[in-house]
């Protein structure tokens, strides 16, 4: 690989996104590919980890990340793990359904339980079951605004032939950097935004040591420099995991609902 597949980019906000660095001059079907999904492009990060003997280095860490950025690196990878959610509650879904036909029963309270149980996926409470960390619901946060924008890119994936499945089985899968930290026994760090350059800086160092194989070539200063980029490369990572069969599938009793909803997936830990 030459400078151009290892260079860095960081888009500033003024800057329209460019394509993907170099995923062309990567083989096809060689990539763990790792993408922070923001609504905005110019906050999407996304990283390529490239497996090299004894090592897995970083190939590619970018912030700015378009649709056509997207679509290509996940084309293009082997696995590609995606933070965002991957669907919507089903208990959720039937309500929106059963209130537009105004046919939705009473419940018999409108409280914080019944609340609960139509606003999270089984796989929200399945992540705070095994490390205690609750996602953002897709149904009542913002974190709704990527998902949405997942869903079209993933139209996009399916038209193109790309096998994509809410519940990871397909080429790319979701994933939880902030979970995975958790999975992995690293401090559970405040690192997103402009103040959490140092919990970054402490997260990179802890991470190089709990995967002693990973080769950041280069690229630790970009990912303590954006939380972005840091949670693509964990997100690969991960995916990479996924690919190994060293992650957490769906339970048999939860696989319906993964099928719809999506599942997070969380490295085994060990």
């Amino acid at each position: 690989m030459g400078d151009q597949c290892r260079r860095t980019a960081t888009i500033s906000p003024d800057t329209e996104p460019v394509p993907p660095l170099s995923w062309r001059a990567i083989p096809i079907g060689t990539a763990s590919v790792g993408i922070d999904l923001a609504e905005d492009p110019k906050r999407t990060g996304i990283a390529h980890l490239r497996d090299e003997g004894t090592k897995v280095v970083v190939e590619n860490v970018g912030v700015g990340a378009d649709d056509d950025a997207i679509v290509t690196a996940i084309m293009t990878s082997r696995k590609t793990g995606v933070d965002v959610p991957f669907g919507w509650p089903r208990p959720f879904v039937e309500l929106v359904e059963a209130h537009r036909t105004a046919a939705l029963p009473p419940p018999p309270s409108t409280g914080p339980e019944w609340r609960r149980e139509v606003l999270f996926r089984a796989t929200d409470l399945e992540v705070k079951r095994r490390v205690g960390k609750t996602p953002l619901s897709v149904a009542a946060d913002k974190i709704a605004y990527p998902a949405i924008r997942w869903a079209g890119i993933a139209a996009r994936l399916r038209e193109q032939g790309v096998p994509v499945t809410p519940d990871g089985h397909g080429v790319a899968c979701e994933v939880y950097p902030g979970a995975a930290l958790v999975a992995w026994q690293l401090a559970d760090l405040k690192h997103k935004g402009t103040k959490g350059t140092e919990g970054r800086s402490v997260l990179v160092e802890q991470l190089s040591a709990r995967l002693p194989w990973l080769d950041w070539a280069g690229h630790k200063d970009a990912c303590v420099d954006d939380d972005n980029a840091l949670d693509a490369v964990i997100a690969a990572v991960v995916a990479r995991d996924v690919d190994r069969g060293r992650a957490v599938p769906p339970p048999p009793e939860l696989a319906d609902l993964a099928a719809e909803e999506g599942w997070i997936w969380l490295p085994e830990g060990s």
